[in-house]
């Protein structure tokens, strides 16, 4: 199983996208404490899920570019087109 970063620099991106949605989750948190208005509390949290996605697509990047990649090289073909299946359902979700 692949699970290192080749690419430095995307996984610099991840990393610092996760960070940044910590910064935002605890801002929900402060929102919700201090009764925000209940619209701008919900367009900070589909900020939130396009964030999230951003991030999962990264990964996918990474995986796809690295780890089905040396699958393929070595043979194992199988595992690969059941590693792109499974991502791309979970994509879809």
């Amino acid at each position: 199983m692949c699970m290192k970063y080749t690419d430095e620099n995307n996984k610099s991106k991840v990393v610092r996208r996760l960070k940044l949605l910590e910064g935002q989750i605890r801002g929900l948190q402060k929102m919700v404490e201090n009764n925000t208005y209940c619209i701008d509390i919900i367009t900070q949290t589909s900020a939130v899920k396009q964030g999230l996605s951003n991030v999962e697509d990264l990964l996918l990047e990474n995986h796809l570019g690295d780890c089905v990649i040396q699958q393929i090289k070595s043979g194992q073909t199988k595992k690969a087109k059941e590693e792109i299946i499974k991502v791309y359902k979970l994509k879809r979700k």
